[in-house]
């Protein structure tokens, strides 16, 4: 298989539908493509019922063209990241792996256009995520919740009101920006450095005001990030935890128990905000975006130095900070499912806590006029309703509505 011929499938693949986000070439199946959260079978002429060893492993050698840091990643790790462009249609961020003896390939569809804060429809509250001068800001969640994106509007947003440096690590580059206010220098992993660490200590000789992390993997990694924002840099990064407490508890749990003392403390000053996602399916297709956002104020600062206690959760930090545009996903929740985005199945399933939603979604039914049970009308037979077989008959039927 040459590349003309490569791309021609992707091309059949992208058209085959719909907001169509991920496609999948796995042996002993057909060529499948992910849309709305669903696996479908793409039919090509001609059509291919089963792919093979032989076939999956030339797509994959294709893909990664001669790169040899890719080549020896997948030998000796089992699996490796890289980039593929398809002239002007799209994008791609792809994952190589073996599996049985076999390669499979996953290609998950990036967006050409750099995204802005406007266009995703974020609250108000992200727009002083691009002001911060220094620091750390986390954006969190699970794979394909959407992390890359929100972390490309930010930068986009920088680029555009602030005449800065900005060095990126990447695994692979996904967003490619362009030059505005800002300049941009965009590396990859695997090509440009070795490892995000080694990436990250070259990077503060290079003089940035922003660093944008593509993933927190590491201890070493943390720690070269954390000296960063302490000198005077915007440090931004990822990592794949679904709320602020598990993110605090993550990079504490990388360390050893008598590092975490010290840690905490350069934490606390550090970090800025904790920006948590997860995608949840919308009510007329595609998905929506529930967002947990946690900055950083007195309450969140002492919570990080002496541990979560009774009374002085995160979750609890962030209800009580909702005035200043803080939230939770069960916020998000009862937010999607008022405006109608998602529905009630939906809210419960994605939301962290049930019993706030439960009673909140119940309120809004009230507030509505709608039923919030669905017990239907009970009735008492006459007779039995003083609870004595062959009791006189009560004046009236009663009735519980």
């Amino acid at each position: 298989m040459r590349r003309p011929e490569l791309d021609h499938i992707l091309t059949a693949m992208l058209k085959s539908q719909p907001e169509v986000s991920d496609l999948l070439f796995t042996v002993d199946k057909p060529l499948q493509v992910e849309a709305v959260g669903e696996l479908q079978v793409v039919t090509t002429d001609p059509e291919i019922i089963k792919l093979t060893p032989f076939q999956t492993e030339t797509i994959a050698l294709n893909l990664m063209g001669d790169n040899p840091w890719h080549l020896q990643d997948l030998l000796r790790r089992g699996s490796c990241d890289t980039a593929y462009t398809l002239g002007n249609k799209a994008r791609f961020r792809i994952n190589i792996f073996s599996q049985r003896g076999n390669y499979s390939v996953v290609l998950r569809k990036l967006n050409t256009e750099v995204p802005t804060l406007d266009q995703l429809n974020f609250p108000e509250i992200f727009k002083l995520l691009p002001r911060e001068k220094t620091g750390l800001i986390l954006v969190t969640g699970a794979t394909g919740s959407g992390k890359s994106t929100t972390l490309a509007a930010v930068l986009n947003e920088i680029n555009h009101t602030r005449p800065v440096h900005i060095v990126t690590l990447e695994d692979p580059v996904e967003f490619v920006h362009m030059h505005d206010l800002a300049t941009f220098n965009q590396r990859e992993l695997g090509t440009d450095f070795e490892s995000f660490s080694d990436g990250l200590r070259a990077a503060l000789r290079q003089a940035p005001k922003v660093i944008l992390v593509g993933e927190m993997r590491d201890r070493e990694t943390i720690k070269i990030a954390l000296s960063a924002a302490e000198t005077g840099h915007l440090v931004v990064s990822t990592l794949h935890t679904v709320d602020a407490g598990q993110t605090i508890n993550r990079i504490l749990g990388m360390f050893e128990t008598d590092e975490q003392e010290q840690l905490r403390a350069r934490l606390a000053d550090s970090l800025r905000w904790i920006i948590s996602q997860r995608l949840v399916p919308k009510i007329n297709g595609g998905r929506y975006a529930l967002l947990e956002i946690m900055g950083s104020n007195l309450r969140t600062q002492e919570t990080i130095r002496l541990g979560e206690t009774e009374g002085k959760s995160f979750y609890e930090i962030i209800e009580a900070s909702e005035p200043f545009g803080w939230r939770t996903f069960d916020m998000s929740s009862l937010e999607a499912y008022e405006n109608g985005k998602i529905t009630e199945e939906t809210a419960m399933l994605y939301c962290t806590k049930r019993g706030p939603v439960t009673r909140g979604i119940d309120d809004l039914k009230k507030s509505r006029g709608e039923i919030t049970h669905n017990m239907g009308s009970l009735r008492m037979k006459a007779g039995q309703a003083n609870g004595r077989p062959g009791a006189p008959p009560l004046p009236a039927t009663l009735k519980l509505k």
